[in-house]
């Protein structure tokens, strides 16, 4: 049983990093795209905030259908992504190549939102908190993995090649998914007690403001992904130099979130990781165009980045009773995800006005200190409503 559910988090883990390299394929192919197809750095924006934007309207329905309908929902989204991701290798248009991340971008919603449901599953002692922090992980590798190899592969064998990678990968875990994963012994199906559960206004706040934290943490590390190779280009880096140099934040992430989650165990002070984290990323990544040495800042800024995604990821739960942790968690990745559909674009935009490489760099600072701001915000309410904290939620204070 211990040794199985390991293997359960290894499928589960591929699984998720399909998502993430197929979300990295427009970033990765950007300056092609832009060459070929004529597209504006403001449309690259938007294309990389429309694999998000489903999220918006199927996160919650999304997590309510997964606890009828489990590992088959998750099934389905590797479905849509394998099929998102022909569409954008076929594409000739802007419209062919939106609607290829709209399908995709769809099944990796239903995959995303689930996934940590079918972890739970397995893991119901303390491991958990270890399982979910390699779990989330993935992301990052898989981003860093897409930056280290996409843009050589896209600029070897074309663009299209490398979208039809991203659907090839999906494919294979599909296949991985169907050929080795099982229910926990014991596990109940489970219906959703109602397809409305009762959320209390403070359960309802509390996690639009954790996801707006969320939204905003990830989309200062994407802009920062997706522009900062341009950027060191301009400052005499080779194409390869620069994507190698950024991969670094994906690389660097991913041990990171284990640190800080180790961190936060260990010192109870949670509040000082994810400032520290926000504060010395924002200040880095607002020096880097004047900076004599960009490279180094940019290693500081990979470093610091990924403290606060442990204990962001567990703001919600300090606040929702455990039976409309399904819903409350759906609001959350509802928040995370329409920021991150959105907000990117507003790069793009900022890139294109200003003429300059160093206006996506600004705008990833400031998502920065907005995080930084709503977790005062986060932890303000919750001091004050430490009365209308609901029954069953969790009501210690971690320090710091």
């Amino acid at each position: 049983m211990l040794r199985t559910r390991w293997i359960m988090l290894a499928v589960l883990f591929i699984a998720r990093t399909a998502m993430a390299l197929q979300f990295q394929t427009v970033g990765s192919s950007a300056p092609l795209l832009v060459g070929q197809l004529g597209l504006s750095y403001a449309d690259i924006g938007t294309l990389i905030g429309l694999y998000l934007l489903p999220g918006v309207v199927i996160a919650l329905p999304g997590g309510l259908l997964g606890q009828r309908f489990g590992i088959n929902v998750v099934l389905g989204g590797l479905v849509l992504m394998v099929i998102g991701g022909v569409i954008t290798g076929f594409a000739t248009t802007l419209g062919m190549l939106s609607l290829g991340r709209l399908v995709s971008g769809t099944g990796a919603v239903l995959l995303n939102v689930l996934l940590t449901k079918l972890l739970a599953d397995w893991f119901t002692d303390r491991s958990v908190t270890a399982a979910l922090a390699i779990l989330v992980t993935s992301w990052p590798l898989g981003i860093g993995a897409g930056l280290a190899g996409g843009h050589a592969v896209a600029g070897t064998f074309g663009w299209p090649t490398l979208m039809m990678a991203g659907a090839a990968f999906s494919l294979a875990s599909l296949l991985l998914l169907v050929a080795v994963y099982r229910t926990p012994p014991g596990a109940s199906a489970g219906r959703a007690p109602t397809l409305l559960p009762r959320l209390s206004a403070y359960e309802i706040t509390m996690s639009l403001v954790a996801g707006a934290i969320w939204a905003v943490y990830n989309v200062g590390f994407i802009v920062l992904i997706s522009f900062a190779p341009e950027f060191f280009v301009a400052r005499g880096y080779s194409l390869a130099q620069a994507s190698g140099l950024v991969s670094l934040l994906g690389w660097f992430l991913v041990p990171m979130i284990v640190v800080g989650g180790l961190l936060t165990a260990r010192t109870g002070r949670p509040n000082l990781l994810m400032a520290g984290g926000f504060i010395i990323a924002a200040i880095t990544a607002a020096a880097l165009p004047v900076a004599g040495l960009p490279a180094l800042l940019f290693i500081v800024i990979a470093l610091a980045a990924g403290l606060p995604a442990g204990p962001i990821m567990t703001l919600p739960v300090e606040v929702l009773r455990p039976e409309n942790r399904a819903a409350g968690m759906g609001l959350y990745f509802t928040c995370y995800y329409g920021g991150m559909a959105v907000l990117p674009a507003f790069a793009g935009s900022l890139r294109d006005l200003s003429g300059t490489t160093t206006a996506p760099l600004l705008f990833a600072a400031a998502m920065m200190v907005i995080a930084l701001a709503l977790l005062v915000i986060f932890r303000g309410m919750q001091r004050t409503d430490t009365a209308a904290l609901p029954p069953g939620a969790a009501t210690e204070k971690l320090k710091g």
